[in-house]
C-alpha cells in the first residue's frame, strides 16, 4: 500500500504521518531534509540536479547510539556530505564514526572525499571498493565480499551483498534491533513504474536478488530504496512485480 503522507509545518519542524505513525521531520539546508524515525535512526534525503534526471531526491541512513553514529549513503557530493555532517554534530551532538555506501555512484559514494578528510572510516562491498578504484574515486577502507557485521554500541548493522541488480555491487544493511532495511538504489517506492537508471545494473540477477531480500528481511517493519518513500515490506514485493513486468 502506498504511504500516505501528510506534512504539518511547525516551529521550524514538521511532523509526517505515515500510516498511524508520526515522524519528525527538520529541514537542514534548501536541499537536505531529516526524518526521525527512532531515538537510534534517520532517514536523510537531499535533492540535487542529475544531469537528463533532472532534479533527483536520494534517500540514505544515520544509525544514532550512545552519542555516535554510523552514515549509511552520503549526499551526492562533498558540499551536502558537509552540511548532513555538521547537522549531525551541532543539532544532535553526534560523532560520526563509520560510513557504509550502498554502491558505488554519486548518490551513496559522494562525499566520501569530505568524510575521509574528517577521519571516518569506511565499509564497503569489495566490488564497490574495486569500481572505485577502476573510476578514479575516493575508495572505501575496509573491504567485505558476502557479509560484514558491525556494531554501534548494543546496534548491529548487519552488511550484506545478495548478488546484482541496480548495480553489480548493491547492498543491503539491516538493523535487528530497529527492524530497518536499508536497500538503497536495488529498491523503488510504490509509486514507480519504471527501473530507473539500468546504465549499470545486473538485469539478470535483479530477480533473484529480491528473493533473497523478502526471504531474509520478512520481519523488516521500516524498509528505506534509495529514491522515494519509504515504508514496509510492500516495497520489496512490489519490486517483483515492477521486475516482472519491465523485463
Amino acid at each position: 500500500m502506498i504511504l500516505r503522507i501528510i506534512i504539518l509545518f511547525t516551529l521550524g519542524w514538521q511532523s509526517i504521518f505515515a500510516g498511524a505513525q508520526t515522524y519528525e521531520k527538520f529541514t537542514v539546508s534548501p536541499d537536505i531534509e531529516v526524518i526521525k524515525l527512532s531515538d537510534n535512526a534517520y532517514i536523510h534525503v537531499s535533492e540535487l540536479e542529475m544531469g537528463n534526471w533532472g532534479r533527483v531526491s536520494s534517500n540514505g541512513l544515520i544509525v544514532v547510539n550512545q552519542g555516535k553514529a554510523f552514515l549509511l549513503d552520503t549526499p551526492a557530493n562533498n558540499e551536502q556530505t558537509e552540511t548532513l555532517v555538521n547537522w549531525m554534530t551541532d543539532s544532535l551532538h553526534l560523532q560520526l564514526v563509520g560510513f557504509i555506501p550502498n554502491h558505488w555512484h554519486d548518490d551513496c559514494l559522494g562525499g566520501l572525499d569530505y568524510l575521509q578528510q574528517k577521519g571516518v572510516k569506511s565499509y564497503a562491498n569489495q566490488m564497490t571498493i574495486k569500481i572505485a578504484k577502476e573510476k578514479g574515486l575516493p575508495v572505501p577502507e575496509v573491504g567485505f565480499r558476502d557479509s560484514l557485521s558491525l556494531q554501534l554500541g548494543n546496534l548491529t548493522l548487519e552488511c550484506a551483498y545478495l548478488g546484482g541488480g541496480h548495480s553489480s555491487d548493491n547492498i543491503i544493511v539491516w538493523i535487528p534491533q530497529e527492524k530497518i532495511l536499508f536497500a538503497g538504489c536495488m529498491l523503488k517506492d510504490t509509486t514507480w513504474t519504471i527501473l530507473g537508471n539500468l546504465s549499470d545494473a545486473v538485469i539478470e540477477e535483479w530477480p533473484e536478488t529480491i528473493d533473497k531480500v523478502l526471504d531474509r528481511y520478512s520481519t523488516a517493519e521500516i524498509v528505506i530504496p534509495g529514491h522515494g518513500q519509504f515504508g514496509g515490506m510492500e516495497i520489496v514485493r512490489h519490486m517483483k512485480e515492477l521486475l516482472k513486468k519491465n523485463l
